[in-house]
């Protein structure tokens, strides 16, 4: 057997469930033996997995499946039948508008790849940004916050290179680097967004891109004060070659103010906004602005891949930008989910609990033991998202989407919550 079909069969037993998050492969020489191969064979093969993000290799605990293969996304648990869902990450329905694509959709010849973008929507595209501040030169458009991530890390990057990511962060995003096959640099994130030390030091270990968010952080609800981004931008200013991303995936719905590196004249950056948090999920429309040199090889690359976003997709979401009764509505909506974010934070800190979540869609609470309260609030019929999912050295705690959770809902889950934690420290102690 060839390393090759060493590694394309470790993938197949994780892929399908043969092999779990945590199991053991083999020692070398001892899979080596079994196989009738040599001991180099096995290593090159263990090599490649971990190259890719499927293993992980502990010292004297030797190499075991990684607590997330990129072979699959960490995707949620099924919501019990029952339950109250509070850990989708997803925003009220209430405060989403009715889509409305194009009535008529004319045939064309050919093909969009000559004019990918419609002529409308990048003008809105440019005032979103503008509003706020954000160079608006250079637009272009994907299919999403995740899409445009990916191209750029995979024009931008080769192989075995570093990304510096938020920890705890965007749970997807944390899949998705290793499945590129780079390296994941966790920085710790407080309640102003990243630690511009602990950015420091991923810089300094050689991470060629950063990726952030500015407001509605995930899970945390971080953003970035004027000061701290400041901060951020001035240690980023060491570093010119660094690409730095910015996720605004909250810009309409966070509930704060922006203050964003993508403003702060650096050299190699991008802004991906989208549009899934307050027009609809099944939206598949993100809005990026960029510096020339991100723009080129972003929509390089596109062009030979998927070539455009689908103009249907694109007049749908212009008609929706540019209509004033969607943007009370959006409006309406950013005013509930911070009216919803507070009513827990106060009615758990009542019961002393501390939960952090100042923007966006979700609250984070920290606990000793993830799995206990989880369970516990199961039996008390809410249904949260453990932290494991958002985390990679951050400690244990969990998420609470608080976006379709009514302010009057609130003291009950708490009181829920205190209860949940009082039964987990009497049965763990301490």
């Amino acid at each position: 057997m060839t390393a090759k079909g060493i590694a394309a069969s470790v993938e197949r037993g994780v892929s399908d469930g043969g092999l779990s998050p945590g199991d053991a492969l083999p020692p070398v020489r001892r899979l080596a033996d079994t196989l009738g191969v040599s001991p180099g064979t096995v290593a090159t093969a263990y090599k490649e997995l971990r190259r890719r993000g499927l293993v992980v290799t502990r010292g004297r605990g030797g190499t075991v499946v990684a607590e997330v293969p990129s072979v699959a996304s960490r995707r949620p648990p099924r919501v019990p039948q029952g339950l109250v869902d509070l850990a989708g990450g997803h925003p009220d329905p209430a405060f989403l508008p009715v889509l409305r694509p194009p009535s008529v959709v004319a045939p064309v010849y050919g093909s969009h790849r000559a004019s990918p973008r419609l002529a409308a929507l990048e003008e809105l595209t440019r005032q979103w940004f503008g509003r706020d501040g954000v160079p608006a030169r250079h637009v272009t458009f994907a299919h999403g916050a995740l899409d445009c991530i990916a191209r750029l890390l995979s024009t931008e990057l080769r192989p075995g290179d570093a990304v510096a990511v938020e920890d705890p962060g965007f749970h997807h995003l944390l899949d998705l680097v290793p499945a590129l096959g780079l390296r994941t640099v966790p920085v710790a994130v407080d309640g102003e967004g990243l630690v511009p030390d602990a950015l420091r030091a991923a810089l300094r270990s050689g991470v060629r891109a950063v990726v952030c968010s500015p407001r509605g952080q995930c899970p945390t609800g971080a953003f970035f004060t004027r000061a701290r981004r400041d901060e951020l931008a001035a240690v980023l200013g060491d570093f010119p070659e660094v690409l730095v991303i910015e996720d605004d995936h909250n810009a309409e719905v966070g509930g704060a103010a922006a203050h964003t590196l993508a403003a702060a004249g650096l050299e190699r950056w991008a802004q991906v906004r989208t549009v899934s948090k307050h027009l609809g999920i099944d939206l598949r429309w993100a809005g990026v602005a960029c510096d020339a040199v991100t723009l080129a090889r972003h929509d390089g690359r596109m062009l030979m891949t998927s070539g455009w976003v689908s103009h249907v997709l694109q007049e749908t979401v212009a008609g929706l930008l540019g209509d004033g009764a969607v943007r009370a509505l959006v409006a309406a909506g950013e005013e509930a989910y911070a009216e919803r974010r507070a009513a827990l934070i106060g009615a758990l800190r009542a019961h002393g609990i501390r939960a952090v979540g100042a923007s966006g869609l979700n609250v984070w609470v920290p606990v000793r033991d993830e799995s206990a309260v989880v369970n516990g609030l199961r039996t008390q019929g809410w249904w949260v998202a453990a932290g494991a999912r958002f985390r990679i050295a951050a400690p244990p705690a969990v998420r609470i989407t608080t976006a379709t959770l009514d302010v009057d809902e609130a003291p009950r889950l708490a009181a829920d919550f205190a209860e949940v934690l009082g039964d987990a420290q009497a049965t763990y102690g301490g």
